[in-house]
């Protein structure tokens, strides 16, 4: 299924977006086979906003806003086995001096060592004097170490660190994090834990100063991918060379006109502009159902289905709507009970 923040249901175009409140994260079945999962037995999730979900773990952190030089603590959630831990931040002598210079930025899970145990590893990272710089928690039953990598200089932060998104994707075997209208994403090498840039396609480029919305995702048969409205349009890009490749990525199919997706949305505006203001992805499903999560302003939230064309609107809890983003969840594996203790 999926765990999401319900958010207020906002006002259509041109009207400002509404400020999400400090909704609790619940979870939404896939269908009706699916585990009713809960955050009820972890009374203080409500003070924190989810930002990963990976082998069946959830990454939290605190809604309240920090200082940019601190790195926050986290709540980690087994929503399956309703075991909790609050990771304690590094120790401020961990490197010294580097508060000076620290922009902390975001976090993601790296692996779980076993599924009937929290036992696992997290990383967060912060831009240290214009390069990234990784912080690692390893946790065994609750008892959490840090330890700080070096900052990595091949990676150079030329931009204001504020373009970041702090919340990560994982896909083919990486993880991702998308930055503001650029025409590249940071990537983080779970194994070596060493980052590097990827490039999106040029064609994305809208001019100077713009760039085409694009997610990073993954294809139901493990292929790293990009879905983006360029041009006026869903398309699929796939990583791959070729004649037509374009920065290592292959257009692998125009999906469908955007205009299209607005002639399936109850009270969309007539006019061609506005209704294209009106429209963009947001994600790929990490659960790996071919689907894309679409965004109005004002008009729901949706799926879309790149195979089959279905158009969907994700149903409201409480009078509220899907927020973005909508985090896949699945149960770690092997389950419990098959899973040797050693």
């Amino acid at each position: 299924g999926h765990f999401f923040h319900p958010t207020e249901v906002n006002p259509p175009f041109p009207l400002e977006e509404t400020k999400d409140p400090d909704t609790p994260a619940v979870f939404a079945p896939l269908d009706a086979s699916s585990p009713r999962l809960s955050l009820d037995f972890a009374p203080d999730a409500f003070r924190f906003y989810l930002y990963d979900s990976h082998q069946g773990l959830l990454l939290c952190e605190p809604s309240d806003p920090l200082p940019k030089e601190v790195i926050p603590r986290f709540l980690v959630l087994d929503p399956a086995t309703r075991r909790r831990t609050l990771l304690p931040p590094p120790r401020r002598d961990t490197v010294p001096d580097d508060r000076s210079s620290r922009y902390y930025v975001g976090s993601a899970l790296l692996y779980r060592a076993h599924p009937s145990k929290l036992c696992f590893e997290a990383v967060c990272f912060a831009i240290d004097g214009g390069h990234p710089r990784a912080w690692v928690a390893s946790v065994d039953n609750g008892d959490c170490s840090w330890r700080a990598l070096p900052r990595d200089e091949d990676v150079v932060v030329d931009f204001d660190p504020w373009r970041f998104e702090g919340r990560c994707v994982h896909a083919a075997g990486k993880i991702y994090w998308h930055i503001c209208n650029s025409e590249r994403v940071l990537v983080l090498d779970p194994v070596t834990l060493r980052f590097s840039y990827l490039p999106a396609p040029r064609a994305l480029r809208i001019d100077a100063l713009a760039m085409c919305k694009y997610r990073v995702g993954e294809t139901p048969d493990g292929r790293l991918c990009l879905v983006t409205d360029g041009q006026q349009q869903l398309h699929l890009w796939v990583r791959g060379e070729g004649r037509s490749s374009d920065n290592g990525w292959l257009l692998e199919r125009r999906i469908v006109d955007l205009s299209a997706l607005c002639d399936m949305i109850p009270g969309m505006p007539s006019n061609r502009m506005l209704r294209t203001h009106c429209i963009w992805p947001t994600d790929m499903d990490a659960g790996r159902t071919g689907k894309v999560f679409i965004k109005t302003w004002g008009f729901g939230r949706y799926t879309y289905d790149l195979h089959t064309g279905n158009m969907e609107r994700l149903p409201t809890r409480s009078g509220k709507d899907y927020a973005h983003p909508v985090f896949a969840y699945s149960l770690a594996w092997p389950p419990t009970f098959l899973a040797p203790e050693d």
